[in-house]
């Protein structure tokens, strides 16, 4: 007997798919377009996980998932392209006769181990697809079940029959109606971010704690991922939310440790110049930063319980001026100032040892803050944080800085 054999038919599990892409160029960067059925998207791109925030992504809301999910229902569905970056593993091959601007595009599935791709755009579509299939695929095996077991009337038959058949062709058209995807190449970690706060800034924006982030054309931004990992930070921190509440578990925001930076680098208003900004070192910017942290926690046993775990966010707001932002931004300033002076960081953690008493809320008719002409104004009796005004806030911090010559 003799048996021919098509070697081309035995491909065995590729763990890859290959796509007919376009090759354009944009922001200097290598661009593939493609097509790619609406079912083959949590295979080939990473599905965020909604308990999890992504370093190089926001948080993924599973109402917004599940609502586009719904949506595909819709048999007049519109969406944009997705966009996403890859970083080296999907190959080109450009066809012959096309100038190298069409050709095959090999994309690893994120199950392979090589992937290197992340959602710049679209997280929320790839989540909604992958739920909305776990759920018609639920929805089929339960209505199998109950027909297996038997049982039921014969018009409980048909409806349960029909709706299967409604599902499947669901299922179905998930598998043959497609959706735009463009894949930039970009090898640099700190441009991708770039890309993601560049892409949402211009569509509907973006919370300034997600842009503190990821926006790495800011020294205070660079440097925050060092900056909260110091001992009164790290696990305090919102990296989504830009208001603190009184009950929030979280000491501060992103947004908020950006302006603690800008503070102990430029001052209260956190205002300077590009080309000064540009001559430092990000290095010398976390040390700085953390120098500051340190001789607040040192200064202030309030802080210090925070650091240890001993006391609360929500308590220490319930009880200090030092749970308000507003009063943190201020002894970054004041600290700036005294190191301009060139005030030692003992002196100066010295200093503010001698404010801890006065730092208890609501803020009382004899507080220190109340006896000052150049602070009283910013400090309302009852109060359990200082007026916020960029212009009351300098008030405080040039008084503060008075009162260490004093």
């Amino acid at each position: 007997m003799s048996l021919t054999v098509d070697a081309s038919r035995l491909a065995g599990v590729t763990r890859k798919s290959v796509y007919l892409a376009m090759l354009s160029t944009q922001g200097g960067r290598p661009v593939y377009t493609i097509r790619v059925a609406l079912a083959d998207l949590p295979t080939i791109l990473p599905v965020a996980d909604p308990d999890y925030v992504d370093e190089d992504n926001r948080r993924v809301n599973i109402r917004h998932a599940d609502a586009f999910g719904k949506y595909l229902g819709n048999s007049r569905w519109v969406a944009p392209t997705l966009l996403i970056r890859d970083a080296g593993a999907c190959e080109f091959e450009p066809l012959k006769g096309s100038e190298g601007k069409v050709g095959y595009l090999t994309v690893p599935w994120t199950s392979s181990g090589l992937s290197m791709t992340l959602t710049i755009d679209g997280q929320h579509r790839i989540l909604g697809v992958d739920r909305r299939m776990k759920e018609i695929a639920k929805n089929i095996q339960t209505i199998d079940r109950a027909l297996v077991k038997g049982g039921l009337k014969p018009e409980r038959v048909a409806k349960m029959e029909e709706d299967r058949d409604a599902l499947k062709a669901e299922m179905k058209r998930l598998e043959t109606e497609s959706i735009g995807v463009d894949i930039y190449r970009e090898d640099d970690g700190a441009l991708a971010r770039q890309m993601f706060v560049d892409v949402a800034d211009n569509a509907r924006g973006i919370s300034a704690a997600v842009r503190s982030r990821f926006d790495s054309s800011k020294v205070a931004n660079r440097t925050l991922d060092q900056v909260v990992k110091h001992a009164l930070l790290r696990g305090r921190v919102d990296m989504e939310q830009d208001r603190m509440t009184r009950n929030s578990p979280h000491l501060i925001g992103a947004k908020h440790v950006a302006d603690l930076t800008r503070g102990v680098m430029f001052g209260i208003s956190g205002r300077t110049s590009k080309a000064k900004e540009a001559a430092l070192e990000d290095h010398e910017v976390v040390n700085a930063v953390l120098d500051f942290l340190d001789c607040i926690t040192d200064a202030f046993p309030d802080l210090a319980a925070v650091a240890e775990g001993t006391l609360t966010p929500q308590d220490l707001r319930h009880q200090s001026l030092l749970g308000s932002v507003g009063m943190l931004r201020i002894l970054a300033a004041v600290y700036r100032n005294l190191c301009a002076e060139h005030a030692d960081t003992a002196a100066i953690t010295a200093y503010f040892r001698t404010l801890a008493p006065s730092m208890g809320a609501p803020v009382q008719a004899v507080s220190i803050w109340r006896q000052d002409p150049k602070t009283s104004p910013s400090f309302e009796v009852g109060a359990f944080a200082p007026v916020m005004r960029t212009q009351n806030l300098g008030y405080i911090v040039e008084a503060m800085t008075a009162w260490y010559k004093k």
